[in-house]
């Protein structure tokens, strides 16, 4: 089964917004592909929901709960520092990493100019559904 990472972005999106990034999401919730997050990830999540979108703390805790439902839980032990202009960046390289992902999808700027990272293809989602959402 496909094993990728979403970024912060695309969970964001998808609560907010649906679209490509919700179509992602929704490959891991039907069991189609194995979407993996780690607690960083997770927290990040959270906060932006919070901070950006003025969500509530009831509101944030059911959408970590419900992302803990259709994803899995990795926890990553290597420290990256690719990528100087955003740190949290790196959290999803190692999440990646860990992870052993075929892919990260991620609309952020910075990741995808790597294009690939030690094996790991960086991709939009909507570059990722057109390849078919499984690779």
């Amino acid at each position: 089964m496909p094993r990728i990472v979403a970024d912060t972005n695309i969970y964001i999106s998808a609560l907010n917004f649906a679209g490509s990034a919700d179509k992602v999401l929704a490959l891991g919730r039907a069991g189609l592909i194995e979407i993996c997050i780690s607690p960083a990830i997770l927290d990040e999540i959270g906060g932006v929901l919070a901070r950006k979108f003025r969500w509530s703390a009831t509101r944030v805790r059911e959408a970590r709960s419900a992302i803990s439902g259709f994803t899995v839980a990795v926890h990553p032990r290597e420290p990256v520092s690719v990528i100087l202009e955003d740190e949290a960046d790196n959290r999803i390289l190692e999440c990646a990493l860990t992870a052993g992902a075929d892919a990260i999808v991620t609309g952020d700027h910075h990741l995808l100019q790597l294009r690939h990272f030690r094996g790991v293809r960086i991709t939009s989602p909507r570059e990722y559904l057109d390849a078919g959402g499984r690779r």
